[in-house]
């Protein structure tokens, strides 16, 4: 089987690839870029694994005139900048020893070896220049099947590093049949060693979660989660039911990973996930729109028309009402509303008087659904 596609037939992939080859080494794209071309799924980012070490990756790079950045040069990893595009080289390499959040690794020959590090099955899988496709574990049945496996023993895998406990929910979302349902063996060793997770950091974790409630549909992979016991020690109290609701109500909307974590719940999100300051602000006031009955237009008004889209789904969801008709073209009235009272409509007031005069105004133009005039909340 082949790959092919714009991504690995530009003339700076295979330059880089190339200049390995031309050095005797071997130049095996791997990874993301291989199962996504298999997939028929866009190609972002350009995986490369050799025998080369990385001192000599950079030597030919460099004399084949690329700029080389040492990303990772200890672990055998080095970026290749060809044409703009930044490729990741890295030397085949094995486990030495781990600890469950970082290895040691031998760099290392052969190919079987720096596949059996890897994680899942259907990430094994290698291509030449060409775009021949080399299977050294049997994971392209699997991927062609959207059939998440650990490489050999699943629990071995996890405590190589216990992020590959949530590894394997997201990837499941993103990649695996969903009618299928999740690798037993994997969701049994995630349940056994969920307690590993208490041993990365929050930075990590909340890169996991941010990227697979941003899955077209994540509600089957995180009501797994929760069965498995997982949910519950990254975000204790977090509710996954009304998940599946929300992405039903958002139709061919784009997901929004703040929306869905909105509708979860959980202690202490901002802290336990490590969002940014901007990023708790807005689920903060995402939260307190929830606990409020704000019309569609006053939702767009104060969170603007994303934030208000965010709110009247999530409210819909967690409660089991449909949006009110004609919600949509609402949020987006309000996102664009003015306030029509200024300070300089009500001469005679200043100080405490006036700013409680304008947030009474204020409240009843948001009780109107914004619809009362300026004149009108004078009169």
């Amino acid at each position: 089987m082949r790959i092919g596609g714009n991504w690995l037939e530009r003339q700076e992939t295979q330059a880089v690839l190339d200049c390995l080859a031309s050095g005797g080494f071997q130049a095996l794209l791997v990874g993301g870029c291989v199962r996504n071309a298999l997939l028929g799924v866009e190609v972002a980012d350009v995986d490369i694994a050799t025998d080369a070490r990385p001192e000599t990756v950079s030597k030919l790079a460099e004399k084949a005139g690329f700029h080389v950045v040492p990303t990772g040069i200890g672990h055998g990893t080095v970026t290749v900048v060809s044409g703009g595009i930044p490729h990741e080289i890295t030397t085949f390499r094995r486990d030495v020893e781990t600890d469950g959040r970082r290895a040691v690794v031998a760099f290392s020959d052969h190919i079987a070896e720096d596949a059996a590090r890897r994680d899942f099955t259907m990430n094994a899988l290698y291509a030449r220049a060409d775009g021949q496709v080399i299977d050294p574990l049997g994971g392209l049945p699997d991927l062609l099947a959207r059939r998440l496996r650990f490489v050999g023993d699943a629990e071995t895998r996890i405590r190589e590093d216990y992020l590959r406990i949530l590894r394997f929910f997201r990837f499941h979302a993103w990649y695996g049949d969903p009618q299928e349902g999740l690798d037993p063996e994997g969701l049994a060793a995630c349940a056994a060693l969920s307690a590993g997770l208490e041993t990365i950091s929050r930075e990590r974790i909340g890169a996991e979660m941010r990227k697979l409630l941003a899955a077209p549909d994540p509600a089957p992979a995180v009501a797994a989660m929760a069965q498995a016991g997982v949910l519950t020690r990254i975000l204790p109290g977090a509710d996954p039911r009304a998940l599946a609701p929300l992405v039903h109500l958002e139709g061919g909307l784009p997901p929004r990973w703040q929306r869905r974590l909105a509708v979860l719940g959980g202690q202490d999100r901002g802290a336990r996930l490590r969002l940014s300051n901007p990023e708790k602000r807005q689920l903060a006031a995402l939260d307190e729109a929830l606990s409020g009955m704000d019309s569609p237009a006053v939702l767009g008004w104060r969170l603007g028309a994303e934030g208000g889209t965010d709110a009247v789904l999530a409210r819909a969801a967690l409660t089991g009402a449909p949006p009110p008709a004609g919600w949509q073209a609402e949020v987006v009235r309000g996102a664009t509303a003015e306030f029509p009272v200024k300070a300089a409509d009500l001469p005679g007031l200043a100080g405490p008087t006036l700013g409680r005069r304008l947030k009474e105004l204020e409240r009843r133009w948001c009780d109107s659904a914004l619809r009362l005039s300026k004149e009108q909340l004078l009169a």
